[in-house]
C-alpha cells in the first residue's frame, strides 16, 4: 500500500460522501472542488486509528453538524471545511486541537455564539468564520489567547457590540475584516500596536508553506477578502495587508492611529456612522491601494496628502458631507466622479468647477450654472441678489 506526504484529490468530479479509504494513503488529505456529499460524521470511524495532520474539504456539498470527536485528531494541524453547507454550532472538542493553524469553516450555515473553546487553539494563524449565522459579541479572548493571529476574518454574521480593546493585543495581524455584521461604538484608538500592518517591509501574510513533524505542506486556503469591490482568495494576494470593517454600525472619528500602519494595502471604513475628518496626515500610507470611506457622514475638506498615494488604484469618498477643492493630482483626477458624488460641496475635476470659488476671486464677474449643487454659497449669494438687488463682490 503506497503512502503519500500529500494526497491531492481536489478539482475532480468525486461524488458521494467522503471516501475513507483514501485515509489509508497519507495524513495530509485534500479533497476539496468536487462535489462530495453527506454528513462529515463518519470521520469519527477512523480519526481513532490513523493519524490526520491535514484535512481540506471545503468547496463540496457537506452538509449537516460537525461531530464532537476532534479530541481524537489531536495531531490535527489545518482544518478547511469552507464553502459546504453545514450547519449547527462550532463544538466545544475542537478546544483539543492544540496543534491547529489553519481554521476555515467560512461560508456555511453555522448558529450560536463563537464559543471560548477556540481560545485553546493558541498557535492558530489563520481564523476564518466569514460568511455564517453566528450572533453575539466578539469575544475579548480573541486577543488575549490568539495572539498568533495573522488573518481574522468574521465578516458576513450577526456580531454586535463594540470592537474589544483587547484586538490591539493582535500585534502580527495582517488581515482584519470584520465587515457586515451589526458592530456598534468606536474603532479603537489603539490600531497602531498592529506591529506587521506598520511594517512596510512586502513580508507575506504567512509562509506559503507549513512544516508538520519534519514534513512539509503547503497552505492551501481560500479565505476571502474584498478587494476593489471583488472577493479574491487571499492565496492570490499573498502580501495582503489591510482591514475592513465596513457596513456595520461604526460611530465616531477615524483614528489617528491608521497613519501609523504605513504597511497597509487597504483600508475599508465604508457604510458605517463615521464623523468628522479623514486623518489629515493619511498621505503616509504610500502603499495604499484600495480607500473607501464612503456613505459616511465625514466632513472637511479632502486632505492634501491624499494627492501623494501614488499606487492608489482605488477610491472612494462617496455621500458624504466633505467640502471644498479635490486636491490636484493625475492620481485624484483619475477617478471616475461617482467616487465623489453626494458631497454637494465639494468641486472641481473629476466633478465640474464651481462656477464661483471665493478663496480664489473672479475678477468680479460671476457665472451663474443652473441648478448646480456643488456650490451651495452660489445659491445662498443669488437668494440674496433676488431678495436685496444688490450683490457685493470683493476683490
Amino acid at each position: 500500500m503506497s503512502i503519500y506526504e500529500i494526497l491531492d484529490l481536489s478539482y475532480n468530479n468525486l461524488s458521494g460522501p467522503i471516501p475513507l479509504s483514501v485515509f489509508r494513503h497519507s495524513a495530509n488529505l485534500r479533497l476539496s472542488k468536487n462535489l462530495l456529499s453527506g454528513s462529515i460524521s463518519n470521520l469519527c470511524t477512523i480519526s481513532e486509528r490513523l493519524p490526520v495532520q491535514a484535512l481540506v474539504l471545503s468547496n463540496n456539498q457537506l452538509d449537516g453538524e460537525l461531530p464532537g470527536c476532534w479530541m481524537n485528531m489531536h495531531d490535527l494541524t489545518v482544518l478547511d471545511l469552507a464553502n459546504n453547507k453545514l450547519s449547527g454550532k462550532i463544538p466545544p472538542s475542537l478546544s483539543t486541537l492544540r496543534f491547529l493553524s489553519i481554521l476555515h469553516l467560512g461560508n456555511n450555515n453555522f448558529t450560536g455564539e463563537l464559543g471560548s473553546c477556540l481560545k485553546n487553539c493558541k498557535r492558530l494563524k489563520k481564523l476564518d468564520v466569514g460568511g455564517n449565522k453566528l450572533t453575539g459579541k466578539i469575544p475579548a479572548w480573541i486577543g488575549t489567547h490568539l495572539r498568533g493571529l495573522a488573518v481574522l476574518n468574521l465578516r458576513f454574521n450577526s456580531f454586535h457590540g463594540s470592537i474589544p480593546l483587547t484586538i490591539c493585543y493582535l500585534t502580527v495581524v495582517h488581515v482584519l475584516d470584520l465587515s457586515r455584521n451589526n458592530i456598534s461604538g468606536k474603532i479603537p484608538r489603539c490600531l497602531n500596536n498592529f506591529t506587521s500592518l506598520a511594517q512596510n517591509d512586502g513580508s507575506p501574510i504567512l509562509d506559503r508553506n507549513i512544516w508538520l513533524e519534519g514534513q512539509q505542506i503547503e497552505d492551501d486556503d481560500n479565505t476571502l477578502v474584498q478587494w476593489k469591490g471583488q472577493e479574491s482568495e487571499y492565496k492570490r494576494l499573498k502580501n495582503m495587508k489591510g482591514t475592513d470593517l465596513s457596513s456595520n454600525k461604526l460611530v465616531g472619528t477615524i483614528p489617528q492611529a491608521f497613519s501609523d500602519l504605513k504597511g497597509l494595502l487597504f483600508i475599508n471604513l465604508s457604510r458605517n456612522h463615521l464623523t468628522g475628518n479623514i486623518i489629515s496626515n493619511i498621505g503616509q500610507l504610500d502603499t495604499l491601494e484600495w480607500l473607501d470611506l464612503s456613505r459616511n457622514q465625514l466632513s472637511g475638506e479632502i486632505p492634501s496628502g491624499l494627492a501623494n498615494l501614488h499606487f492608489l488604484s482605488f477610491l472612494d469618498l462617496a455621500y458624504n458631507n466633505l467640502t471644498g477643492k479635490i486636491p490636484l493630482s493625475t492620481q485624484l483626477q483619475s477617478f471616475n466622479s461617482s467616487m465623489y458624488i453626494g458631497n454637494n460641496q465639494l468641486y472641481e475635476d473629476p466633478l465640474a468647477e464651481c462656477p464661483h470659488d471665493p478663496s480664489v476671486g473672479n475678477h468680479g464677474k460671476v457665472n451663474i450654472v443652473e441648478e448646480d449643487d456643488r456650490c451651495p454659497f452660489l445659491k445662498k449669494l443669488m437668494a440674496g441678489v433676488v431678495a436685496t438687488g444688490v450683490v457685493l463682490l470683493s476683490n
